[in-house]
């Protein structure tokens, strides 16, 4: 595999990163998922304000982008409450959100969780419970599941945890 590597977003990616969504609300409709990201999610004003926030990234395969994703270390709201089940610890952490790739490259998902473990060894991950593939990275990369949480529009999502 050609070398993948991180940065963070800038503005005039935009472009390229919204594409990523589109390819991925298909694959996630044809994998069974068509729930998860829908009317429009994520939209092209909350990537822009997390690229500005610094909690957009790219992964780039020789200066092409072929994912994204948001890497946010501080609490989040939405895992203030987990039904079912309760988080490993209270550590500070970071949160993946809205991963995204072209489809076209395997090993997006450990490349991802590779790099933000570099950053902070405690991170949370939430994903809808239609979202068996990303359930099957998750439990593949050694993430546990801890419980159901719920967005800020008041949907159900399967929470995960790891620390290393």
């Amino acid at each position: 595999m050609k070398q993948l590597t991180i940065r963070p977003a800038v503005k005039q990616d935009l472009q390229q990163i919204m594409p990523l969504f589109e390819i991925a609300r298909r694959f996630m409709v044809s994998a069974g998922n068509a729930n998860q990201w829908i009317d429009g999610y994520p939209q092209e004003e909350l990537i822009s304000e997390e690229i500005v926030k610094g909690h957009c990234f790219v992964i780039e395969q020789q200066k092409e982008i072929v994912a994204t994703f948001c890497l946010i270390i501080g609490k989040d709201p939405t895992y203030d409450i987990i039904e079912g089940g309760e988080w490993l610890n209270e550590l500070p952490y970071g949160t993946v959100h809205r991963l995204a790739s072209n489809g076209k490259i395997k090993g997006i998902g450990k490349a991802c969780f590779d790099w933000c473990f570099e950053q902070i060894p405690n991170i949370r991950v939430d994903t809808h419970k239609d979202n068996k593939v990303m359930q099957r990275v998750l439990e593949t990369y050694g993430f546990q599941y801890c419980g159901i949480i719920y967005t800020h529009n008041g949907t159900e999502r399967l929470a995960y945890q790891l620390m290393k």
